[in-house]
């Protein structure tokens, strides 16, 4: 298979991950592995951007503007580091690596949290604290993680994203 974008084909993808001890079964679980990083990312930036939003009563649009940029901007974070630190290359040449790959799997899993987040009323609450609003994320959550993780098996094959 052909060397990504990333400098990883698939499967030394996989088999990078898997001498780390962190995806020992293929390209689903690489995929799964992935997703659960760049969730993590997500998970900063939403909790963050909903709590300001919620909380200065900011309104729907704004808060759903706000939690989505500082998803990017911590997933994108959490995506960079470990590419620069692993290369030992400068932040624009990491963020040539990885920036599709990310865009488009952050972007899956905010559509998904958001909608979900805001179908259960989480972003009309008066608080972040409120059972309504951590309810919306315990929901959005998963919801999020299973939307993106198919697409990230997707970016995989394709060589559009690769491990970090």
């Amino acid at each position: 298979m052909p060397d990504s974008p990333t400098g990883h084909s698939t499967e030394s993808a996989a088999a990078a991950h898997a001498h780390h001890g962190a995806v020992p079964g293929g390209r689903w679980a690489l995929a799964a592995h992935s997703t659960l990083h760049c969730l993590t990312g997500c998970i900063i930036g939403e909790v963050i951007g909903l709590g300001i939003g919620i909380e200065l009563a900011l309104g729907t649009a704004p808060t759903i503007a706000l939690a989505t940029i500082l998803s990017y901007f911590s997933g994108f974070t959490l995506g960079l580091i470990p590419v620069m630190r692993s290369r030992g290359i400068a932040l624009v040449d990491a963020l040539k690596i990885i920036w599709l790959g990310e865009a488009i799997s952050i972007g899956v899993m905010e559509v998904v949290m958001n909608a979900v987040d805001y179908r259960m009323g989480g972003m009309g609450t008066l608080s972040i604290f409120s059972w309504t609003a951590i309810r919306g994320l315990l929901v959005a959550v998963p919801a999020g993680f299973l939307a993106a993780w198919p697409v990230n098996y997707w970016l995989l094959g394709r060589n559009l994203k690769g491990c970090h």
